[in-house]
């Protein structure tokens, strides 16, 4: 009974943890975007510490890399 109370808080923190840093790095990712700094490399950094736990998270990462490889697929041919 104990245990099985350990596990849960554990994993309730665990997810609160990973919640706060995510969006913190989103956040500042976003923040990024009108200041002086890489959002570019930010924001997906934030995705992808909140695709550890959020299924949404993981969605909206690959969505972007989908994204990306697109871009680099098309400047990549228009390069050539």
């Amino acid at each position: 009974m104990v245990r099985r109370a350990l596990v849960s808080t554990y994993r309730a923190g665990r997810k609160l943890a990973i919640a706060v840093i995510g969006a913190s790095v989103v956040a500042l990712g976003v923040a990024m975007l009108v200041l002086p700094g890489p959002a570019v490399i930010v924001i997906p950094l934030g995705l992808a510490i909140l695709a550890v736990e959020f299924a949404w998270a993981r969605r909206w990462l690959e969505r972007l890399r989908a994204g990306s490889r697109s871009v680099l697929g098309r400047s990549r041919d228009h390069a050539a």
